[in-house]
């Protein structure tokens, strides 16, 4: 009759043990789950980066003299991407801070099918076209990133490569469903139209 005693206060014990157990299981589970929803990256407003998660935007307070990095942008160029046929975009600034980019019909760069225009207001870049809007997070002497604001379902990045090509990475926004995958379009420079 005394094992039956200890038998049962092994029980207690062991059944203690495992409570603990399963208490600190789940514990170590939720703090699991909880970092991996944490907020992505952030990107910084000094680097704009490629490599770096978006998270949500948070414009980058820029003046007139700020915007005086992207006059690289300035030109005419012809855009392609892996599934995209070539386009054809004159980007010319207006003032000290407003970009207009026209978007063309074709290489002969006869007809302006959309103007988009990018304007500093309140010390925010940002602009749009079709009711959708961006604004800058992050400006940097070769780089611009832009944040969706309203009815907008992608981040992109204005990357200068040389003198004569830049390129444009279109970060489209994830779905529950689907990752979110990159999109790169080449730029080249061509000859501005007399």
């Amino acid at each position: 009759m005394a094992a039956v005693p200890f038998f049962r206060r092994n029980i207690v014990i062991l059944r203690t043990k495992f409570l603990i157990a399963l208490t600190l299981f789940f514990a170590i589970g939720l703090l699991t789950a909880y970092a991996c929803t944490s907020k992505p990256t952030v990107i910084s407003a000094n680097t704009p980066s490629t490599q770096a998660t978006p998270s949500p935007a948070t414009p980058a307070k820029l003046s007139a003299e700020d915007l005086r990095k992207l006059r690289w942008i300035e030109g005419t160029w012809r855009g392609a991407g892996v599934t995209q046929p070539a386009f054809f975009e004159r980007y010319r600034w207006e003032n000290d801070t407003t970009l207009a980019v026209d978007s063309f019909e074709n290489e002969k760069l006869e007809k302006v099918t959309d103007t988009t225009r990018f304007e500093l207001k309140d010390g925010e870049f940002g602009g749009g076209s079709e009711g959708a809007r961006y604004v800058a997070t992050a400006l940097a002497d070769n780089a611009i990133t832009f944040a969706p604001v309203v009815k907008a379902r992608n981040w992109f990045v204005w990357k200068r490569e040389s003198k004569d090509s830049w390129t444009a990475i279109i970060k489209p926004l994830a779905k529950p469903d689907k990752p979110a995958k990159d999109i790169v379009y080449h730029m080249e420079r061509l000859p501005d139209a007399p």
